[in-house]
């Protein structure tokens, strides 16, 4: 008997060591490398949803088979070239016909259900329309979708196929799927830890490629147009001003090369603008953007090589304190034209709103125009920037194009810390490289004590 109950102790202590031992296991497991994974639901272009806002057969909208082009970065800002495309056909979306579905009495659950998910009032709904502008997806992309069930909007992640027409708001971000009028909110979660689940007649797509989705995160700053890709003819790029459908649309040649600006140095913020301004994209490696903070090292390609509307720049940066992609909170008021519309050459971006910007004191410097104080009598130290050596003419023309950060009139004391090459301000942007060579060591009331380094150059 002493002996069967020696056993028995025995073998219960050893099966609890064993469990004990299958729970560390698990704990290990579950924090080392089982991060969160996002279910995300795909969505094919023409296929209907299984509860959508409106009736698909009523032609609110119409998709199109585009395949889906590679990206460098899985998050876009609202802005970047080429994120869109378009097309000269007849409209491919019918905004008023959602807005008169939607002020219909007979419909006022659904427009409570609609207008919150995008943060507005049911009366606020027709003005809100009308700033949306219809665009044709060129990426398979990342959103938050809603269906309509039991009378709210139900919320799920969901990969919208490249071709999928939808609607985007004055910066860029998804705002309404086109076909059923479903709202669209920016995608929540870590888009390189997605899992897609191909179902209910969304079967996986030719050209579907994990690594290349994006999530789209609101421009800077709202626009007043939008710069796309003709997705029938990609070497022609049309210009729709934000809030029309197509009727007003210019086109420029997308062929046109622009010159990669010379950005090292400059943050990655200040970078994405000088290449958004010449029409080019950035790319950048991993799955999070840099912060707007971080320095750039080098670009790929290098300054000076010549790309057409809509390519990529990889830029490589280095520090930053801000963990993770950054919008600059700090933007001028006024709406400007697009990033992208300043490269081709329809587009009239209006500056004529620029030199009303408010001096915010971003981070981008002042620009001395507009700030030529003669008390200061700083003639003696240049720019406290490192590499003054830098040629002071790095932001090229198709920098200088469209200064998209307006942060002009900022009258700081020391005034030849104004180190941008870019007149910030100035309307006609070709007026910036007037004091391309000038040493900030001529006289002391140099107007434009702009020989500063690159690494902090403005557009």
């Amino acid at each position: 008997m002493t002996f069967r109950a020696v056993v028995q102790r025995t073998g219960i202590a050893v099966i609890r060591r064993i469990a004990v031992l299958l729970v560390c296991v698990l704990v290990v497991s579950g924090c080392g490398g089982g991060a969160h994974t996002f279910v995300v639901k795909a969505v094919a272009a023409g296929v209907p949803s299984l509860a959508p806002f409106f009736d698909e057969k009523q032609g609110l909208g119409h998709d199109t088979q585009v395949r889906s082009m590679p990206v460098r970065g899985t998050l876009q800002q609202g802005d970047t070239p080429g994120l869109y495309g378009g097309t000269r056909q007849p409209t491919i979306c019918d905004v008023a016909k959602l807005k008169r579905f939607l002020t219909d009495p007979a419909n006022h659950q659904k427009a409570v259900a609609w207008s919150s998910v995008l943060g507005i009032t049911t009366d606020q709904i027709p003005g809100y329309l009308d700033r949306l502008t219809p665009v044709l997806l060129r990426h398979d992309t990342l959103v938050q979708n809603h269906d309509y069930r039991k009378g709210k909007a139900t919320p799920y992640n969901s990969l919208l196929q490249a071709g999928i027409a939808i609607l985007v708001d004055e910066q860029g971000e998804p705002a309404a799927k086109c076909s059923c009028g479903n709202p669209l909110r920016p995608f929540k979660g870590d888009a390189g830890r997605i899992s897609v689940k191909f179902a209910d007649g969304n079967k996986k797509w030719q050209g579907y490629e994990p690594s290349s989705v994006v999530a789209v995160q609101p421009a800077p700053r709202k626009m007043e147009r939008l710069a796309l890709v003709d997705v029938d003819d990609p070497d022609v790029g049309i210009t729709r001003p934000v809030g029309t459908t197509g009727k007003h649309d210019s086109t420029f040649d997308a062929r046109r090369q622009q010159a990669v600006p010379n950005v090292m140095g400059a943050t990655f913020g200040e970078a994405r603008r000088q290449l958004v301004s010449s029409g080019l994209a950035v790319g950048y490696g991993g799955s999070a953007a840099p912060s707007d903070d971080a320095r750039v090292t080098a670009s790929d390609p290098p300054a000076g090589t010549e790309l057409g509307f809509g390519q990529y720049v990889t830029l490589t940066v280095s520090g930053g304190t801000s963990g993770g992609a950054t919008r600059t909170p700090s933007t001028p008021p006024a709406p400007t034209t697009s990033g992208p519309t300043v490269g081709p050459p329809t587009s009239t971006a209006p500056p004529s709103t620029s030199p009303t910007a408010p001096p915010t004191t971003s981070s981008p410097p002042a620009s001395p125009p507009s700030s030529p104080p003669p008390s200061s009598p700083k003639s003696e130290p240049p720019p406290s920037s490192s590499p003054p050596s830098s040629s002071p003419t790095t932001g090229s023309p198709s920098v200088v194009t469209s200064s998209p950060v307006t942060s002009v009139p900022a009258t700081t004391s020391a005034a030849p810390v104004t180190i941008v090459p870019v007149t910030s301000s100035a309307p006609v942007t070709s007026s910036a490289p007037v004091t391309s060579s000038a040493p900030v060591t001529s006289e002391p009331v140099t107007r434009d004590p702009v020989t500063g380094t690159p690494t902090t150059t403005e557009t």
